[in-house]
């Protein structure tokens, strides 16, 4: 059965009992790690069929609240968001006191942060990469792939691309700990002082591959990030391609009320 909305618009039953589901773990009726109830539960409780229920669930795992585990059925997660102080991660102050962004916020967080390097070496720059860096599509760059956690839970991917001009006589960044501060404390020690940072957003669900990467449910939000690190001198030196669990992180921007 379905109900008209508002405008007169009919709901499909699914989408209810999607918002129900929803609305019960917002408000803690359904609390971190609680299962979901069954397909066959659901069915009784809505006096559905299991077509409708499995409908239901979709909508509930694109919400990015529930896990899905084969066999097992749907768990609400027990993961609060980490927030991003765009205006603050990136504060000369944190490289010079041995803390990278990620570090830096997670720490702000009360969060245990962890990071596995997946890939350090040299790459062909694809044709988007290529541009953001100012070189030609193929041009040899440096290549730093790395997985993030939060309390144990992987939560982030991000690939950084760095021109092989720049990074050649910077050993440091070929080695999986870059030292304190990260790569942007090691390029700025060498004369690379960064002017700005600017940040491309995009929400979308996760591939079957992010999925997995991320432990997320298939087709949950992310939120794919594109990251130019800007020098004193115009250089675009670095390109960071990161892709985050969306319900992982708020975004918050101070944005100057300039004329």
């Amino acid at each position: 059965m379905e109900t008209t909305a508002g405008g007169g618009r009919a709901v499909p039953r699914y989408v209810q009992i999607a918002d129900e589901i929803v609305q019960q773990i917002r408000a803690g009726i359904l609390k971190p790690g609680d299962m979901v109830p069954s397909e066959s539960e659901l069915v009784d409780r809505y006096g559905v069929s299991g077509g409708t229920i499995r409908k239901a669930m979709v909508e509930v795992r694109a919400s990015g609240l529930v896990e899905t585990r084969h066999g097992k059925g749907s768990m609400v997660k027990a993961r609060p968001p980490v927030r991003q102080r765009s205006s603050d991660r990136f504060r000369r102050s944190h490289r010079r006191g041995g803390k990278a962004a990620y570090l830096a916020e997670s720490e702000q967080a009360g969060a245990t942060a962890k990071v596995s390097v997946l890939y350090i070496g040299p790459m062909e720059a694809p044709k988007d990469i290529a541009e953001r860096l100012g070189v030609e599509a193929g041009t040899q760059v440096l290549a730093r792939r790395r997985l993030y956690f939060r309390n144990g839970t992987p939560v982030e991917t991000a690939a950084s691309y760095l021109p092989w001009d720049v990074v050649r006589d910077i050993p440091e960044l070929f080695a999986e700990n870059p030292g304190g501060g990260g790569i942007y404390a090691r390029l700025e020690d060498h004369g690379h002082e960064f002017a700005e940072f600017i940040e491309t957003l995009q929400a979308r669900p996760a591939s079957k591959a992010e999925a997995s990467e991320l432990a997320l449910s298939p087709g949950a939000p992310v939120v794919h990030l594109i990251r130019d690190a800007v020098t004193e001198e115009g250089r675009v030196v670095e390109v960071c391609d990161t892709l985050m669990a969306a319900d992982q992180f708020t975004f918050q921007y101070r944005i100057p009320a300039a004329d």
